[in-house]
């Protein structure tokens, strides 16, 4: 009997004693200000399913969209928000990088006009001006899309606008802006009262692509922590699809100055684009791409998917 009540107090000492399992602390850098775009990574932070996991989470903005990148690549941060396009030049520039999860699964950048303005078909902007944000790639989308339409960009006038694309549109600095977001630009300028008109990507010569996806270093993979960070991001994404209302009240607690008609109605249009599975990979969508980009001379060679996305299990 003593000798079952030493145990019984040694056992009772060791669980008073003994600290608890950390949980595995995760920096996600955004790759911009938080917005609608965010919305499971945030609704899975307010719902404790990082936590459920074993995981302590901090989502950044950076102050570069930049940077997000090239911080996961020199191990600076865990994982990192970015863009499908981007990760294809990334890997040719020699990022170790690699996709691990989709967050918003077709396009949304767009090339947006004034809805009463005297554009109505892409072959109107034949000796028009285009505003664009970042030169190269919008440069090559643009160029697919008045390609089908009998134009190429010498017959454009691009100018570059920053990133103020609405307003350098809405006040006729240029006649047309490629690189619009369609759940953002669209929604702002019918806000102001001037509507656009979206021409898609997906619909005018381009292959479809994921807008945003989520990365990490390629020597990390295997660690558990980021397929359990899928797994959360994935029933935050279920419960935005089935409760829409009390998920947007999950994203702005905490954060009330996105609350506001622009992001309300942004998050309206977001919630069919997010990914329902977040890990599941379409292999022949990204060699659909990576064919594009280096038909339009962005890339020099098609490397196999599987050494820059993968399906983590």
């Amino acid at each position: 009997m003593k000798r079952l009540i030493s145990i019984a107090l040694f056992a009772l000492f060791a669980a008073l004693t003994t600290p608890a399992v950390a949980a595995d602390k995760i920096t996600v850098m955004l790759d911009w200000f938080v917005n609608p775009d965010h919305g499971p990574l945030f609704v899975a932070l307010e719902r404790g399913e990082f936590e459920k996991r074993g995981l302590e989470v901090e989502l950044i903005a950076p102050a570069d969209p930049n940077n997000p990148p090239k911080l996961v690549a020199a191990g600076r941060a865990d994982m990192a928000i970015t863009y499908q396009p981007q990760l294809h030049l990334q890997v040719a520039q020699g990022l170790p990088l690699t996709r691990i999860g989709t967050l918003v699964a077709t396009p949304l950048a767009s090339l947006v006009v004034l809805a009463d303005g005297p554009i109505t078909s892409i072959a109107d902007l034949k000796g028009k001006k285009v505003g664009f944000s970042v030169g190269g790639f919008e440069d090559a989308l643009l160029g697919a899309m008045l390609e089908k339409h009998g134009l190429s960009l010498d017959d454009v006038e691009l100018v570059n606008v920053n990133f103020s694309l609405s307003p350098s549109l809405m006040s006729g600095q240029v006649d047309a802006v490629i690189g619009a977001y369609r759940n953002f630009e669209l929604n702002q300028m019918d806000i102001n009262g001037r509507p656009g008109r979206a021409f898609f990507l997906e619909e005018e010569g381009v292959p479809a692509y994921d807008e945003l996806i989520i990365v990490a270093k390629n020597d990390r993979l295997s660690e558990p922590a980021f397929a359990a960070f899928l797994d959360a991001i994935e029933a935050a994404t279920q419960f935005m699809i089935n409760r829409p209302d009390e998920a947007w009240e999950l994203f702005i607690k905490g954060r009330k100055d996105l609350d506001d008609e622009l992001n309300r109605r942004a998050w309206r249009d977001t919630l069919p684009r997010f990914a329902l599975r977040p890990a599941a990979l379409d292999r022949g969508r990204y060699d659909r791409f990576a064919e594009f980009l280096k038909g339009r001379g962005l890339i020099e060679t098609i490397p196999p998917v599987d050494s820059y996305a993968v399906e983590l299990r």
